[in-house]
C-alpha cells in the first residue's frame, strides 16, 4: 500500500480538506513542531489502495536573506548588496522547525500531493516543501510520477473532490517569478534603506521613524499620496457665479432649474445674465424628453474591488480586510479571496451557490424570487485565468461570524446576488426651459424596475420629487432668479479606496501585496490615516518624495516598477529568463543607487528645512565617558543618546522607557549607566551606552546590556547577577533585576521570560555558592520581620529558587510556557509544558542535571 503525503498552506485548511476527502473518518495527531497537525486515513489513490497523511505548513517555509556578515549595517557598504552579497534561503520561522517536521512526516512516503493556495506565492511554497521532503521520500520506480498539484478555489466538498480527481503539476515558472520579486525587493530595498537611514538618522533627531525605508513598490505608493497633497497645497480657489431659477408650476410647489451654462468666472458677465433673465416674467417649456435608462448590475467581485469597498464603505483597512477574507475562506464561507478575475466560467454552479442563501432572513425573499423566475447570467468581465470571482460558498449567520467577519461576508453575498439579478431600470424625464434668451434644465428620475438595487440599496436611484406634467410651449410663473457666488474647492486627500485604484491602474504590486504596501507606509510614519480612511502624508513622507523627485524622479514614479512587474509576469508565463530579468533590473537600480548617493545633498537641503539637527533635539540625561558632559536623550524613534561635544550618537534598546541608573558608571569606559524597562510587570536591565554600541569583549555582540556582559567583577554584570539557565530558551540565563524591589524579579537575558519572586523582601542578593541539585546560583533573601513569609518568623534564608521547598510558593513564572525542571511545585509532581527539557516521557524528573550557571557563562567566553 502506497503512502501519500498531502500538504496544505495552513493547519485549518489541512483539517478541512482531510475531513472532506476522508468523509470525516480520520485520526489526528499533533506534529513535532506543535503548530501543525497530521490527519491520517486510508482510501484509494489513482485506482490503488493508499494510506494518506494530510498536514500543512504555516505560510512560507523559507525566506530569502543575506548571508551572515552582509546583515551588518556597519561593516558592509550598501552598494555591495546589489551584486556581491550572496543570499541564502533560511527558515522563515526557525521556532516552528518546519523543514524537520516535513522531513519526519515525509520519510518513507511514495507520493506527495500539494494543496497549497493556487496563486504564485502558493506555487513558490510548493517548491519549498518539495526541497524539504523529496530527499527523504522513497525513490520512484523508473519514470513513475510522484509529485502532484491540486488546483482548487474554495473549501467545498465539490471543489476539493474535483481537485483530487484532476491533479496537475506545480508550476516552476510562477515559483521563479516569486523568487525574482523576493530577491529584487531584498537587494534594492535593503541598499537604499540602509544608506538613507544611517545618513539621515546620523544628522536629524526628530524624524520619528525607526527606519527610513525604501521599497520598489512602497515608495511609488507613498508618491501617489504626496502627489495629491501637493495638488491640495498648490490649489488656488477661484470665485465663480451661478444663475439659479425657481419656477412655480402650482401655487404650493416650486421647481429648481439648473443653468445650461453651468457657471461663469466673471462677476460682471454673471450680473448681465441675471439682468437679462429678470426681465422675463415667465419660463417657457422648450422641450420634454423621456428616456428609459439602465443602471448595470455590478461585475463579479475580485480582490481589488473588495478591498476598495471594505475601506470606503465598511471602514476597514486593506490589511485587516484581507485577513478577515482569508479567515472566511479557510472556514469555507467564501471562495479564494485573491483573484483578479471578474468573469464566472461557463460551468460555474451559480444556482448552487444561490440556493445556499435561500434561508437567510436578510435576503431570503430576493433569492427565492430569483430561483423561481430564473437568474440572469453575470456580466462578461475580465478573465485573468487564476481563480473564479469571490463568491459565498455556504450560508452563515451574524452570530457565527460576528463583527467585521459578518460585515464583509454580508457585502460579498449581497454583491454575488446582485451579479445574477436584473439591471436597475428607470425613466428619466428632462424638461428644457427658456427664460429670456437663457436656457435652463430640470431632470427627474422614476424607477420602473429596481433590479439589483433591492439587494444593494446603497446603489439605488435616489428618490426625487416628481416633475409636473407639461408639454412644449407651456408657460410657468417664475418664483425667483438669483445669482449664487461660489468658490472652487481643492481635492481631498486620497482615500485608501482611491489609492488602491491608482495602484491597480499603474501596476504597482499585486492583488495580494497591495494591502501590505499601504500598511507599510502607515507603519513607517510616512502617512497617517485620517477620518474617512483618508491618507495624509507626514512631514517625513513629503520630504522623502520631494527629495526623490529632486534627485531621480523614477525612484518614486510608478513607471519603472510597472515595467518590472510586467517582466515578472513574463517569467511566470515562461516567456522571460529569470536570471536575465534579475541581472538587468539590478543593474539599472545599482546605477540609480550610485547616482542617489552622489546627489544626496539635494534631499539633505529639504531635510534641513523640516527637521532639527541632533544637537538641538532631546533632553540631557546621562554623562558621556569621554568628555564628561551630559548627553541628550532623543525620544523620537529610534530613541538614542547624542553627545554634541564629541559628535557621537549611541543607539539604545527600543520599545521601552529609558532613565538614568543611580548615576552609576561603567568600570570600563566611565559612561553613566542607563536603565531600560518594558514596564512594571515586564523586564528591565541597566546598560552602558558605549558598551551597548561597542562590545568590550570578543564574546559579546552589539546590542547587549549589562545582563549579558561578561565582565568578571562588575556588580551589574551577568557574572555577578546570573542565577541559572532559562526555563524556556536554549541559551538564556535568568538574571536578577536588582532594581525591582520590593516586587523582586529575575528575567531571561535572551527571551521574554520573567520570574517574579520574594515580594516585599527587604534585600535579595545572588550568592557565589551554587545548588547541589541543579547547580543554579543560590539566593540570599532578607525579609522585614513584620512581613516575613518564612517559617518560624525567620527573616533570612539562603537557597535555590528552583529546588528549595521554603521558596516554592514564593516564585511565580510569567510569559513562560514551562517551569524549571528542578522546581517540583506542590507535591513534586507538577508537570511542565513545552519541550520538556530535563524530563523523561511521562513527566518524571531526568537525573541529568541542566546546565549550571557557570556552564551557561562558559558559552559566552572565547
Amino acid at each position: 500500500m502506497r503512502t501519500v503525503l498531502m500538504v496544505a498552506e495552513k493547519p485549518s485548511l489541512a483539517q478541512s480538506i482531510a475531513k472532506i476527502l476522508s468523509r470525516g473518518n480520520m485520526s489526528s495527531r499533533k506534529g513535532l513542531n506543535g503548530a501543525c497537525s497530521v490527519h491520517e486515513y486510508s482510501g484509494s489513490f489513482l485506482g490503488q489502495g493508499a494510506h494518506f497523511k494530510m498536514t500543512s505548513v504555516c505560510g512560507h517555509v523559507m525566506t530569502l536573506d543575506f548571508i551572515g556578515k552582509y546583515n551588518s549595517w556597519d561593516k558592509v557598504d550598501p552598494a555591495e548588496l546589489f551584486s556581491k552579497a550572496p543570499t541564502e534561503k533560511k527558515e522563515a520561522n526557525p521556532k516552528l522547525t518546519m523543514v524537520k517536521f516535513l522531513q519526519v512526516e515525509g520519510r518513507g512516503c511514495d507520493c506527495i500531493v500539494l494543496w497549497l493556495d493556487c496563486d504564485k506565492e502558493g506555487e513558490n511554497i510548493c517548491f519549498e516543501v518539495l526541497d524539504a521532503v523529496l530527499p527523504v521520500m522513497n525513490k520512484p520506480r523508473g519514470t513513475e510520477r510522484t509529485i502532484y498539484r491540486a488546483k482548487f478555489s474554495s473549501i467545498t466538498d465539490t471543489d476539493i473532490c474535483n481537485a483530487m480527481n484532476h491533479l496537475g503539476e506545480p508550476n516552476r515558472n510562477e515559483a521563479l517569478s516569486v523568487d525574482a520579486r523576493q530577491e529584487l525587493d531584498l537587494r534594492i530595498g535593503c541598499a537604499f534603506t540602509r544608506f538613507q537611514t544611517k545618513y539621515f538618522q546620523g544628522k536629524y533627531g526628530n524624524l520619528d521613524s525607526s527606519l527610513i525605508s525604501f521599497g520598489p513598490c512602497q515608495t511609488p505608493t507613498l508618491g501617489f499620496c504626496v502627489e495629491r497633497h501637493d495638488k491640495i497645497q498648490s490649489f488656488k480657489p477661484e470665485t465663480y457665479w451661478v444663475l439659479q431659477a425657481k419656477v412655480n408650476p402650482e401655487k404650493e410647489s416650486s421647481l429648481t432649474l439648473d443653468w445650461d451654462r453651468v457657471r461663469v468666472f466673471d462677476r460682471e458677465v454673471a450680473q448681465m445674465f441675471l439682468n437679462i433673465t429678470k426681465m422675463a416674467k415667465e419660463a417657457k417649456v422648450e422641450s420634454v424628453s423621456k428616456k428609459e435608462k439602465v443602471k448595470q448590475r455590478p461585475l463579479a467581485l475580485n480582490t481589488v474591488e473588495m478591498l476598495r469597498v471594505a475601506s470606503a464603505a465598511l471602514g476597514m483597512g486593506p490589511q485587516h480586510a484581507m485577513q478577515i477574507a482569508e479567515r472566511l475562506y479557510t472556514q469555507g464561507y467564501i471562495s479564494y479571496p485573491r483573484t483578479e478575475t471578474t468573469h464566472y466560467p461557463e460551468n460555474f454552479d451559480l444556482k448552487g451557490c444561490l440556493r445556499q442563501q435561500a434561508n437567510n432572513p436578510y435576503w431570503a425573499e430576493t433569492v427565492k424570487a430569483l430561483l423561481s423566475e430564473g437568474i440572469n447570467r453575470p456580466r462578461k468581465g475580465h478573465d485573468a485565468g487564476d481563480h473564479p470571482p469571490i463568491t459565498p460558498m455556504r450560508a452563515a449567520t451574524e452570530a457565527e461570524l460576528g463583527g467585521d467577519g459578518w460585515r464583509l461576508y454580508e457585502y460579498i453575498t449581497r454583491h454575488f446576488i446582485a451579479t445574477v439579478s436584473a439591471d436597475c431600470k428607470y425613466l428619466q424625464t428632462t424638461i428644457s426651459f427658456s427664460i429670456g434668451p437663457e436656457r435652463f434644465t430640470c431632470v427627474g428620475k422614476v424607477v420602473t424596475s429596481p433590479g439589483f438595487t433591492e439587494i444593494m440599496p446603497w446603489q439605488s436611484i435616489p428618490l426625487e420629487e416628481s416633475l409636473p406634467h407639461c408639454e412644449k410651449g407651456d408657460l410657468f410663473p417664475i418664483g425667483e432668479i438669483k445669482l449664487l457666488e461660489k468658490q472652487t474647492s481643492p481635492p481631498d486627500y486620497l482615500t485608501e479606496a482611491e489609492l488602491i485604484t491608482l495602484m491597480e491602474k499603474h501596476g504597482i504590486g499585486t492583488d495580494a501585496s497591495i494591502p501590505v504596501h499601504i500598511n507599510n507606509i502607515c507603519q513607517r510614519n510616512y502617512v497617517t490615516v485620517e477620518s474617512g480612511r483618508r491618507l495624509k502624508p507626514t512631514n517625513l513622507g513629503i520630504v522623502l518624495v520631494h527629495g526623490y523627485y529632486k534627485i531621480d524622479a523614477e525612484l518614486v514614479l510608478p513607471t519603472i516598477r510597472s515595467a518590472v512587474e510586467k517582466q515578472l509576469n513574463l517569467i511566470a508565463l515562461g516567456k522571460a529568463n529569470y536570471h536575465q530579468v534579475l541581472e538587468h533590473t539590478l543593474d539599472i537600480f545599482k546605477r540609480k543607487f550610485h547616482y542617489f548617493v552622489d546627489s544626496i545633498a539635494g534631499m539633505d537641503e529639504l531635510m534641513e528645512v523640516s527637521f532639527s539637527p541632533l544637537a538641538a533635539t532631546g533632553k540631557p540625561l546621562s554623562r558621556c565617558g569621554k568628555c564628561h558632559r551630559f548627553m541628550k536623550y532623543i525620544q523620537a524613534k529610534p530613541s538614542r543618546l547624542h553627545c554634541s561635544h564629541c559628535d557621537d550618537t549611541y543607539s539604545l534598546p527600543q520599545n521601552g522607557t529609558i532613565k538614568l541608573y543611580k548615576e552609576l558608571r561603567c568600570p570600563l569606559d566611565d559612561f553613566e549607566l542607563v536603565l531600560w524597562s518594558s514596564g512594571s510587570r515586564g523586564k528591565s536591565y541597566p546598560l552602558c551606552p558605549y558598551c551597548y554600541n561597542h562590545p568590550p569583549f570578543r564574546d559579546m555582540k552589539k546590542g547587549m546590556g549589562c545582563n549579558e556582559c561578561t565582565h568578571p567583577t562588575c556588580q551589574h554584570s551577568l557574572s555577578m547577577l546570573g542565577i541559572g539557565q532559562c526555563v524556556e530558551c536554549e541559551n538564556g540565563v535568568l538574571v536578577l533585576d536588582s532594581t525591582s524591589g520590593p516586587k523582586w524579579k529575575m528575567a531571561c537575558n535572551k527571551c521574554n521570560v520573567v520570574v517574579h519572586f520574594f515580594e516585599n523582601a527587604h534585600k535579595v542578593r545572588v550568592s557565589p555558592e551554587t545548588c547541589e541539585l541543579c547547580e543554579a546560583a543560590l539566593v540570599d533573601v532578607d525579609f522585614n520581620k513584620a512581613k516575613s513569609p518564612l517559617p518560624g518568623d525567620e527573616t533570612q534564608h539562603s537557597g535555590c529558587v528552583f529546588c528549595d521547598p521554603v521558596f516554592q510558593d514564593l516564585v511565580e513564572l510569567k510569559h513562560a510556557a514551562m517551569r524549571h525542571p528542578m522546581h517540583r511545585g506542590g507535591q513534586g509532581k507538577r508537570q511542565g509544558r513545552g519541550r520538556g527539557k530535563g524530563r523523561r516521557p511521562g513527566g518524571r524528573l531526568n537525573p541529568k542535571k541542566p546546565k549550571d550557571k557557570m556552564a551557561a557563562l562558559a558559552a559566552y567566553f572565547v
